[in-house]
């Protein structure tokens, strides 16, 4: 794979924004619950308990309480940990259309939650920046 890129320019011309298939949610687990970690898309731990990033239907099962469903883009550029920008570029171009974004930076990319019904508006607005 290619080094982690992080030039702000080259940055935002290739983050070719691509839709994951599936509804997500955000919930919190305060008790040590067994959950199968192979279905947890991402956590992490905060002093009030540990949010859990994974699929409505998972938590359906679980019966996990969560207020909204979210559709997932990730970001397919290589973007750096150290890059300058990226997140506060395509943030406002979501601000600005009033699409709230909840945005995790994994080692690879930046992946984005927006609500469901703003999905395929987000997408669209991403793939139009430059």
């Amino acid at each position: 794979m290619n080094k982690p890129e992080t030039n702000l320019n080259i940055l935002l011309q290739n983050m070719n924004p691509i839709l994951n298939e599936g509804d997500y949610v955000f919930c919190t687990l305060s008790n040590n619950e067994k959950i199968d970690l192979n279905k947890v898309l991402g956590s992490f731990k905060e002093k009030e308990g540990t949010t859990l990033i994974i699929t409505k239907e998972y938590a359906d099962l679980m019966g996990f309480s969560y207020t909204s469903i979210m559709s997932w883009i990730s970001l397919e550029v290589h973007s750096s940990l150290e890059a300058v920008g990226l997140t506060a570029a395509f943030s406002k171009v979501l601000a600005d259309a009033n699409i709230s974004c909840n945005v995790v930076a994994g080692y690879y990319h930046d992946h984005i939650f927006v609500l469901k019904q703003d999905a395929l508006r987000a997408i669209g607005l991403l793939k139009d920046y430059k």
